[in-house]
């Protein structure tokens, strides 16, 4: 009977010790792991941050990132506008390979399919099979429907709001959208909203602490984004600023910095910094004359493919990891943050559907040379732009193609095109090579004017007229392809002479094909 008890307890202290080995085990694969925050900030302009040279708006805990890590010279967000860029950064590649290529326009008219296909993962669902606790706090806009909002693509806490801008104020005069907690309507915010997402990403850390897992954070702000909406507390820092508007920005970027301070002290506070991988920059470039945003020494801002429109700015910290007070000049784009988040957590990068961000951290170490993208791509409807090199090929509405050289020209003032054809010919085989393997748009922009509340797209209701301009999108592409002479199913300029040539020739090659102008013709 002894020898019985003492088999048992001998048993019975060989399973705890089992138990206590696999826990440390499990805990010293979480502690290789570091914590992941992405700040995103929403429409913010080149030029509005100190380390890019704003002198009339203070951003110290933002300057601090780039301080104690790298700072981008020509970061990029993976389109000129809010929703396809942030659909970029979360699935790690050019969105444009998932249909995901215009705006959703106001909720309640959107498309029914508008956002990121459950087929697609998500950052946070990747890195959640990897044991990491995922919080989302702010602005969504990459998908309404059921299975397509936050709590439904991998992140455990949630709050925020879906649409792609709402007031800032608890109860706001102007789009006041719904607020959402873990998936369900919350109607009981009374702080600024910038204020409150610090408030729960701080709560987020803080709960995670008992966990000792590693955490992902996605701080998607919705600041600066209209309407310019801020408190007397932040404005009333800006006493020498005379212009309202500009008055009202300073303060909504003030408290923009203020959030990102609250987080990353908390960080500090926990002696978790040192462990804590940290991404800041904007889904896109800043709409100057909405907002009062500066793109300087850019031209042009959000919307257009011109710098101004998609370079933004850019950091990047690790310490220990990563130099710090360094400046990274080689192009770099917002699905690289995804990418370079998976190999610090230690996830599996897919083989099958490749990821199109590479991960930064050997080029910023020095482990690597070179660039991480010998060409970058941007596609928005009529509008396209590709960076090949220092060489940027440049398509506007309305307007030819333009050619620069970023090198000596980050203004884009000098158009090159003219003086080298045979680079911009090679520029734009080298675009369309990239085009053509994307998808066409899954839908169009839709709002009052094109389609009804609940996203089903308006049909004509005056009888058909001779120009076609009260057509529905299926007889219009019908009527079109009566232009096909040779039944090629390919329309040229000969062609078809018609002013929407530039608009259905969505690659810009010259050539309208039955699946570009299918891909209008969809509802």
């Amino acid at each position: 009977m002894k020898q019985q008890i003492q088999k048992s307890l001998g048993c019975l202290w060989f399973f705890k010790g089992i138990v206590f080995l696999t826990a440390i085990t499990c805990l010293s694969v979480f502690a290789k792991k570091p914590n992941i925050i992405i700040f995103l900030a929403d429409d913010l302009g080149y030029n509005d941050i100190g380390f890019n040279g704003c002198d009339d708006i203070p951003t110290p805990h933002i300057d601090s990132i780039a301080a104690r890590g790298v700072k981008f010279t020509d970061g990029y967000a993976n389109h000129p506008i809010c929703s396809p860029s942030r659909a970029g950064l979360l699935t790690g590649m050019y969105q444009h390979r998932f249909g995901f290529e215009n705006n959703s326009g106001p909720e309640e008219y959107s498309a029914p399919n508008f956002g990121i296909p459950r087929e697609v993962p998500t950052l946070a669902e990747r890195l959640k099979e990897v044991g990491y606790a995922t919080c989302w706090v702010g602005k969504w806009h990459v998908g309404f429907k059921e299975g397509l909002r936050p709590h439904e693509r991998g992140f455990e806490y949630t709050y925020g709001f879906h649409s792609g801008a709402r007031t800032f104020y608890p109860n706001g005069p102007r789009q006041n959208h719904q607020m959402f907690r873990h998936g369900l309507p919350y109607n009981d915010e009374s702080e600024y909203l910038t204020d409150a997402f610090a408030r729960e990403s701080v709560e987020f850390i803080e709960q995670n602490r008992k966990s000792e897992k590693p955490f992902f954070l996605f701080f998607s702000f919705n600041a600066v984004h209209l309407p310019l909406e801020a408190t007397q507390r932040y404005e009333s820092r800006f006493p020498d600023i005379k212009d309202k508007k500009r008055k009202t920005y300073a303060g909504m970027l003030s408290a923009l910095d203020d959030a990102i301070g609250r987080v990353m002290t908390k960080v500090r506070d926990l002696g978790q910094e040192g462990s804590s991988l940290v991404f800041f920059y904007s889904d896109n470039g800043g709409p100057t004359t909405q907002t009062t945003s500066r793109n300087d020494p850019l031209s042009g801002y959000k919307g257009q493919m011109l710098e101004g429109g998609i370079r933004v700015p850019f950091a990047m910290q690790w310490l220990g990891k990563i130099p710090a007070g360094e400046t990274y000049r080689k192009p770099v784009m917002g699905f690289d943050v995804h990418v370079t988040s998976l190999v610090a957590a230690g996830a599996q990068l897919p083989t099958k559907n490749p990821l199109d961000g590479k991960d930064l951290i050997p080029f910023l170490n020095g482990h690597q040379t070179g660039r991480p993208h010998q060409n970058l791509f941007w596609r928005a409807g009529t509008q396209h732009a590709a960076r090949v090199g220092d060489w940027k090929l440049v398509k506007m509405r309305g307007q030819p193609e333009m050619l620069f050289n970023l090198a000596n020209d980050i203004g884009e003032k000098r158009d090159l095109s003219k003086r080298n054809p045979e680079k911009l010919k090679e520029t734009r085989t080298i675009y369309t090579a990239w085009s053509e393997q994307m998808e066409t748009p899954r839908w169009i922009r839709q709002d009052r004017t094109n389609a009804e509340i609940g996203g089903k797209l308006k049909t004509a209701a005056k009888p058909q007229t001779r120009s076609g301009a009260n057509l529905t999108p299926t007889e219009r592409f019908a009527r079109l392809f009566r232009a096909d002479q040779n039944r090629d199913g390919r329309l040229t300029r000969k062609e078809y002479k018609g002013q929407y040539f530039d608009t259905l020739d969505r690659n810009g090659n010259g050539i309208i094909t039955r699946k570009e102008a299918e891909a209008m013709a969809k509802p």
